[in-house]
């Protein structure tokens, strides 16, 4: 098992940049794989991003593309997700998620969870 706890969210003017982080625990990082979702006030939770064990595929929900990238460092044990040109429809409470092995889009598929950081994208 694994436990993850994300930081880095706070509020942030539109067009600016903001850098989350979730800090694993454990010595098998490199088992699972990771995802970011987001979850908006009255909204669905919708995929973000996600990386495979290395953090040699990437993959990115449209609306983010070009502007959020995703990243990992096995040995620091820490996923990343580097969020550019941000807008209002980017606030949202963001989680970070893993699952062993084989990654997924749907969070469903996500079995360990952090407690999610604020992001508020002001206008």
């Amino acid at each position: 098992q694994v436990q993850l706890v994300e930081s880095g969210g706070r509020l942030v003017q539109a067009g600016g940049s903001l850098r989350l982080s979730c800090a694993a625990s454990g010595r098998t990082f490199s088992t699972y794989v990771l995802g970011w979702f987001r979850q908006a006030p009255g909204k669905e939770r919708e995929f973000v991003a996600r990386t495979g064990r290395f953090g040699l595929s990437t993959d990115y929900e449209d609306s983010v593309k070009g502007r959020f990238t995703i990243s990992r460092d096995n040995d620091k044990n820490t996923v990343y997700l580097q969020m550019n040109s941000l807008n209002p429809e980017d606030t949202a409470v963001y989680y970070c998620a893993a699952r062993q092995y084989v990654g997924s889009r749907n969070g469903n598929d996500y079995d360990y969870w952090g407690q999610g950081t604020q992001v508020t994208v002001s206008s």
